[in-house]
């Protein structure tokens, strides 16, 4: 079929559709986050340096994923024209690690993620936008043969769990590339890869024989190249249009979406006689991250060249089929995007850093080869031991990407059935121990350990720890000997720029050893639990699974004793060990627990233990109790400081509440008591005194916060909370106060949604929303609206289809014309555009 009949639409302008189907457009985002897992928990601790959010993840979500999902179209008067997802569009990948972790704990927007690509099926002739990522962002040019094939084929399995089909293209990390990284990539049925313009050496037209020398990023990216590979196989390359993707990144084009736009459009050239692909390559994050409202402008770009007929959006995939590539590339070896030294920003001092003046990067190097030592040490010992188990020990590596994705009974069963020698998977802690030294061997070597500036910092520290669990399973395992000796001794030879740090070596002791946690850690974590209050019978502590035994506590004044059995299991390694428990709370923040493992066959242990320590405890004698637990548990002592970080928060917290609660009663009555005086100060214009200063603000801000979190806000008292704290000139906590009345909104929209269906419940949630959205407008802080507006934008839509508006809306009932009033009044206090005459805008004002 011709150019012209694949869109009939432009059968009446066929100039103008010529012209267009000439010009192709694609955007491709790298969505991407380093691994911040705790190794031995499997999960992400709090990190405090992305508050107010708990990590990194939820945070770089809520500031760029979540709104490429919905972002806004808004039309001149900046109300919201359209919602779209920006994703349905875009050519992307998502890293594995990230989008695990996001169908867990951000399932609305890995569903529109997916639905993204679904949807890009259709509009792209079958071919989806989403494309994969070598497993964890690993260096693939620097890595051995076998771990490219095993990256490679795990992140081919996580696409296709995740999107339901096979990834046409994959994404390589920071695109570093060689000839044998391509050979993997093609051997696995990879079609496309994106490199960077300055990886091209050479290019020739498939029907010529003479090359042209186009180094220097002089290669033409408005088509598709083959890379002819020593194997006989070949592979699609797409070289990114550079200054585009340089601009997006560091020039601000993101600030305004038809500036965006026709710097996109400006890529095109009148000069070419074929049908031209203008794309570019970036970080995801720059639409939405780094660039505030980048999400928008992209969304208006993509708008104002589709509605304008100025060039047809696509993806690889699609273009592809329609263009197959006529020129033929030599590629340049060992290069990447994000590093003009090739590869050396991974291995060496090659001056490619963050801009810390004077530090330097010569701990790179001998931070790659302690983990290579570390790496080719363990292989050949897998292979040794694996080789017992296994009918092939580095197929079984491979396919332990099915176990990553689900860890149930079904699956690990049918795992060693595939893979396992006969009767070798009775007891599989011993395979499943060897396949996790192997996978945290492989995220030892995620890219961000050597993009920063210091061996110290988060990126680097997170691959030692995965060093670490890798090392703790290998003792477990082979008890090897030296070998953390030999790699602590290369490790040393990274130095730090930080003195206090000294080497990789003291970061190691420092950091990650006082990390390693193991059974009887996650005992003693479940057992303090318990001692505050959580007694429920099976409980998951992260990746453990914990089932509380015979147990008994005693009270004797402020102080309490419990004693009991804990059975541990890993979910991981299926490793599990039967513990005995004491905890003594001397109230406060003094608590002494202790574990040990119970022998086989051993009973009673309960009660035992209630005659040797629970008798002294009952006459308050506690040094004795110190004593009988030193003697029945001679393992190490736990505290409040031996919680893994998000529990010590929560019980912290609750030790705290009572004092607190005491506390705020206190500020309360002084507040109180002295509101006149303290009102008479500030007419006579004499400063607050400290006192009635902290106590007014403490007062006033948790009032406010109660206030605006009440199931229907009263405006009377919230405007009068509002006057003292000006009075008083409180500071009021915006962040805490603007939390609170969006919690409540939320609540009250899920009311007017779960109503819907009944007019008496619908009606007052709606009005009471709209009293809520007035009162809005008093507060002098501002308030996110983003997640009310994408639920409106939705209902509202419903309500214009006759097929899924209720029926007491759709029949005209005596409630309809009142409640379409103030859900019209909704929109308008929402900013979104209930009309449909009005032309958007480029303007990235706020929504």
């Amino acid at each position: 079929m011709g150019l012209l009949g694949h869109h009939r639409r432009y059968d009446s302008h066929p100039i103008i559709c010529h012209f267009v189907m000439q010009r192709y457009l694609c955007i491709h985002a790298h969505f991407y986050q380093p691994p911040r897992e705790n190794p031995w928990l499997e999960a992400i601790e709090l990190q405090d340096s992305a508050y107010p959010f708990h990590d990194w993840n939820q945070r770089i979500t809520a500031e760029c994923y979540a709104p490429n999902s919905a972002s806004r179209i808004l039309d001149a008067e900046g109300r919201i024209e359209k919602i779209v997802n920006n994703y349905s569009k875009i050519s992307f990948n998502f890293g594995a690690t990230l989008l695990d972790w996001m169908e867990k704990q951000r399932p609305d927007t890995y569903r529109a993620i997916l639905e993204a690509d679904a949807q890009s099926r259709e509009r792209f002739c079958g071919h989806g936008s989403a494309i994969a990522q070598a497993y964890n962002h690993m260096i693939l040019p620097l890595a051995t043969r076998r771990d490219k094939q095993t990256q490679v084929i795990w992140g081919i399995r996580d696409f296709e769990r995740h999107f339901g089909r096979r990834p046409e293209g994959m994404w390589l990390p920071e695109t570093a590339v060689d000839t044998e990284t391509l050979e993997v990539l093609a051997e696995q049925g990879i079609l496309f890869t994106i490199l960077a313009p300055r990886q091209a050496n050479r290019v020739r037209s498939l029907s010529g024989r003479k090359w042209k020398d186009i180094r220097g990023a002089r290669i033409d990216p408005s088509r598709a190249y083959l890379c002819r590979l020593p194997s006989g196989k070949s592979i699609n390359l797409f070289f990114y249009d550079g200054p585009i993707s340089q601009a997006v990144a560091f020039e601000g084009l993101l600030e305004n979406g038809e500036r965006f736009a026709e710097k996109l459009l400006s890529g095109f050239s009148e000069g070419r006689d074929w049908p031209q692909l203008m794309h570019i390559a970036t970080d995801g994050e720059s639409y939405g991250h780094h660039h505030a409202h980048g999400d928008m402008a992209l969304a208006y770009a993509l708008h104002h060249v589709e509605s304008n007929n100025l060039a047809q959006i696509t993806n690889y995939g699609e273009f592809l089929e329609k263009n197959p590539a006529t020129h033929e590339i030599e590629i340049a070896e060992g290069s990447s995007w994000s590093c003009s030294h090739g590869l050396e920003r991974w291995r060496s001092d090659c001056g490619c850093n963050t801009g810390r003046s004077g530090w330097r990067q010569a701990w790179r190097g001998p931070l790659r080869q302690s983990l290579d030592y570390l790496r080719d040490q363990l292989a050949g010992q897998y292979e040794e031991k694996a080789e017992r188990l296994f009918r092939d020990p580095w197929a079984a590596r491979d396919a332990y990407i099915n176990l990553l994705l689900d860890r149930s009974p079904e699956s690990i069963e049918k795992f060693f059935a595939e893979h396992a020698l006969p009767g070798r998977h009775k007891v599989p802690v011993l395979p499943l121990k060897l396949l996790e030294m192997q996978r945290h061997l492989l995220l030892t070597y995620t890219s961000c350990g050597w993009f920063f500036d210091e061996i110290s910092g988060l990126e680097s520290t997170q691959v030692l720890q995965y060093a670490g669990r890798a090392l703790q399973l290998a003792q477990e395992v082979f008890e090897p000997a030296d070998l953390e000796e030999r790699f602590l001794h290369l490790l040393a030879q990274a130095l730090s720029n930080l003195p206090e740090q000294k080497n990789g070596a003291q970061v190691y002791e420092s950091q990650v050893k006082p990390a390693a946690i193991d059974l009887r850690h996650v005992g003693a974590h479940a057992a303090i639990r318990y001692m505050f209050g959580a007694h429920e019978r099976h409980s998951r502590v992260f990746s453990y699974e914990v089932q509380l035994g015979e147990h008994k506590t005693f009270e004797s004044g402020a102080a309490q004793l419990a004693l009991g059995e804990l059975e541990v299991c890993s979910r991981v390694t299926l490793e599990h060990c039967r513990l005995a428990f004491g905890v003594a709370h001397f109230g406060d923040q003094r608590v002494h627990a202790r574990v040990r493992q119970v022998q086989p066959g051993a009973k009673n242990e309960v009660a035992r233990l209630a005659v040797e320590i629970g008798e002294p405890f009952r006459f308050g004698d506690l040094p004795e109790v110190i004593q009988a637990l030193d003697a029945q548990f001679p393992e190490p002592t736990y505290t409040l400081q031996s919680l893994f970080r998000d529990e010590k928060r929560i019980i912290v917290k609750s030790i705290l509440e009572s004092t607190l609660r005491h506390s705020e009663e206190s500020y309360r009555e002084i507040f109180e008591r002295n509101a006149p005086l303290m009102s008479f100060v500030s007419e006579v214009g004499v400063p607050q005194p400290e006192v009635f200063r902290v106590t007014a603000s403490f007062v006033l801000n948790s009032q406010l916060r109660e206030a605006l979190s009440a199931p229907e806000p009263d405006v009377v008292t919230i405007m009068s909370l509002l006057d003292s704290a000006r009075q008083a000139k409180v500071e009021l906590n915006a962040r805490t106060l603007e939390y609170s009345f969006r919690s409540g909104m939320g609540r009250m929209m899920q009311a007017l949604e779960d109503g819907l269906p009944d007019p008496e419940l619908s009606l007052p949630a709606l009005q009471k929303l709209v009293a809520a959205i007035e009162l809005m407008a008093t507060l002098p802080f501002p308030i996110n609206l983003w997640r009310m507006q994408n639920d409106y934008y939705r209902l509202l839509a419903e309500t214009k289809n006759p097929s899924r508006m209720p029926s007491w809306l759709r029949n005209g009932a005596p409630e309809a014309s009142r409640w379409r009033e103030q859900f019209r009044l909704l929109g308008e206090r929402l900013k979104v555009r209930v009309d449909d005459n009005a032309a958007p805008s480029s303007t990235l004002q706020a929504a």
